[in-house]
């Protein structure tokens, strides 16, 4: 795939990427700050159909281009880029590396897998302290927690009960829905007619 050829389809998946990110919804056994979205399904793809820098530029632009009507003051913006890198950037290098399903495949557990145990730290380290100075008090963000599960005391606890699996289960699912519609938008995206 030519570099103009893949510069077009980053910005395009970009701009979805974008307005898929603003389509963001809580789920029910998560506290409601935590929002589900799937801004990575076109990183994803982009990863696969272009290589994985491309696939990076993906999560950059579409949090640069929330950043700026987003009330997190880039906190969650940061969070959402570190964790959507840490999710394509693994899974587009090991499907570089080996072109098959098997590989893609692979490379989807390994990314959603370090996505979630980077997250704790992530989290803990960055964009909870962000929260906790700027938004609400930790006995607050302790609290949505505890409303769901009362024997959460610390946020780390939390984070290991809570957005652990969240994450995890969040990128499988953009995996699984890649792998649906890969193979029907590839030949589009790369400009080859069937």
């Amino acid at each position: 795939m030519k570099n103009t050829r893949k510069l077009i389809v980053t910005a395009l998946f970009s701009a979805l990427s974008y307005i898929l990110m603003l389509l963001e919804f809580p789920l029910p056994f998560i506290p409601s700050f935590i929002q589900f979205d799937f801004s990575e399904l076109p990183a994803l793809i982009c990863c696969f159909s272009a290589g994985p820098l491309w696939g990076g530029a993906v999560c950059v632009i579409k949090n640069i281009l929330h950043g700026f009507s987003s009330s997190t003051m880039w906190a969650g913006e940061l969070s959402n880029m570190l964790l959507g890198l840490c999710f394509v950037l693994p899974a587009g290098f090991i499907y570089k590396k080996h072109k098959s399903r098997k590989s893609a495949l692979l490379g989807c557990v390994v990314g959603a897998f370090l996505t979630a145990i980077l997250s704790i730290f992530i989290n803990y380290f960055v964009t909870y302290p962000v929260y906790m100075k700027l938004f609400m008090p930790k006995s607050v963000i302790l609290g949505m927690y505890q409303a769901l599960l009362p024997s959460v005391d610390s946020i780390l606890e939390a984070l290991l009960i809570f957005n652990t699996p969240f994450n995890f289960g969040k990128y499988m699912i953009v995996a699984l829905i890649t792998f649906l519609v890969y193979k029907r938008l590839s030949p589009i995206i790369k400009g080859i007619k069937n």
